[in-house]
């Protein structure tokens, strides 16, 4: 007969060896602010809601960050299982032979639940996934209803002309800022040019091959950015820089700013500080009228599975994404964050839900009304190499147009130049590979 000792020591051992069985593993972010309050509380459940895994959040501050560390990790062979990479970083992730495509590891899932606007961006040629969708945004437009209606404005514009006209109704009743933006690539050229039906580069963005050049300088995308330079002289359009907060989203949230264009992503927070203050109003992006209006980009990130790992970490790895894919836990991060539901059956689960017509869901209907507009191969998406790099020198030479130190025209044609330099590095670098 065991005595007391023994029995203590047994039942040790077994809660030992039930311990041991957890599989831990870590998966990385890019977010901050009320997305990342959101991502952790999602890690809490998943580990509060079985014993079998644990997954380690850890956030680094960035996409960009998260980026790069991801790299110099696999290179040292202590990556993380799981990484969220945003939406330009997609073509380097796939030609990296880092990362294991989703649907390669996860057969049984039922893909083509995922609404066609979020996977597009992450499918290979022959429509496969790499990646599945997690945080996903696209471009929305915010105005301030309450000082819009001061100015004598009744009616949400949405075309440009429509803004234009309100912006100048807004001056002339004393708004110092009655547009506001960033002058961010993702906004002012990327969805602008999606929803346009304007190609950002030949090849179908780099999707039917590597020898793709830019023609950002010559489409009409050219044009909107000039005004836009024409505008803020006007005082019409305001740069971050030129307010108050020196944060374009921040001077909005604030009534200093009545109109902007932002990420869905962004609406939990306005919605916080409108509340008891202005009505908000969000609706798809302006068109202007004589284009038909095309899907918008899906924006934000998604989770790539990194090799190198073992079966039962690839194992947990995979009941994680199968929690973050429940309806239930697609919804929690869209009433939370503003980011769109990435399944088609969570649209449904909203619909019929008694928060139907909540302000909290507000992003979900119009943001994957957005995305899934009449789609052409120019709008599927950016399968272009170092798009990263190009992010930045667009920025940096647009805003030198907006200084008055150069043309929006030169600035233009200096992007395009420097970019097809980039894309030409990414070629060699990846001579002979075949796109995915």
């Amino acid at each position: 007969m065991m005595n007391r000792f023994t029995l203590a020591a047994a039942a040790a051992l077994m809660a030992g060896a039930g311990s041991a069985q957890a599989t831990n593993f870590e998966f990385w972010y890019g977010n901050t602010g009320n997305v990342e309050v959101a991502i952790k509380a999602q890690c809490e459940a998943f580990n509060g809601a079985q014993s079998q895994h644990k997954v380690n959040c850890v956030g680094q501050g960035s996409y960009e960050v998260a980026m790069q560390k991801a790299i110099a990790a696999y290179r040292a062979k202590n990556h993380p299982v799981l990484i969220q990479f945003f939406d330009a970083g997609t073509l380097d992730l796939m030609l990296s032979d880092a990362v294991e495509p989703v649907q390669d590891l996860m057969p049984d899932v039922k893909w083509d639940n995922f609404i066609a606007g979020t996977r597009a961006y992450y499918e290979t040629s022959g429509g496969k996934l790499f990646a599945q969708p997690y945080n996903s945004s696209t471009l929305l437009f915010y105005t301030n209803k309450t000082e819009l209606e001061k100015a004598g404005v009744t009616q949400t514009p949405t075309s440009w002309e429509e803004i234009i006209e309100a912006a100048r109704k807004l001056k002339a009743a004393g708004h110092a800022c009655p547009f506001v933006t960033d002058g961010d690539t993702w906004r002012v050229l990327e969805q602008f040019s999606a929803r346009h039906g304007l190609p950002i580069a030949t090849k179908h963005n780099g999707y039917d091959g590597l020898d793709a050049e830019y023609v950002i300088n010559t489409t009409f995308a050219a044009k909107h950015l000039a005004n836009l330079v024409d505008w803020r002289k006007e005082g019409l359009v305001r740069l971050a820089a030129d307010t108050k907060a020196g944060n374009y989203t921040a001077a909005f949230n604030a009534g200093e700013c009545a109109m902007m264009e932002q990420s869905s992503g962004s609406y939990a927070a306005a919605a916080k500080a409108f509340e008891g203050k202005y009505e908000l109003t969000v609706n798809m992006a302006p068109m202007y009228k004589s284009y038909e209006r095309h899907n918008t980009f899906v924006g934000g990130a998604s989770i790539y599975v990194m090799k190198g790992h073992s079966k039962d970490e690839i194992e947990a790895a995979k009941a994680f994404l199968d929690f973050l894919r429940r309806p239930e836990q697609q919804m929690f991060f869209t009433a939370a964050t503003g980011y769109v539901p990435v399944t088609t059956d969570v649209l449904d689960a909203i619909a019929k839900s008694d928060e139907a017509n909540s302000p909290k869901y507000a992003t979900a209907k119009v943001g994957v009304e957005s995305m899934n507009q009449p789609a052409t191969p120019d709008t599927r998406g950016i399968r272009l190499g170092f798009y990263v790099q190009f992010r930045e020198v667009f920025m940096e030479e647009t805003q030198k147009a907006f200084a008055g130190q150069q043309t929006m025209q030169v600035a233009l044609d200096n992007t395009k130049k420097r970019g097809d330099q980039l894309l030409r590095r990414f070629e060699q670098t990846y001579k002979g590979k075949q796109l995915p």
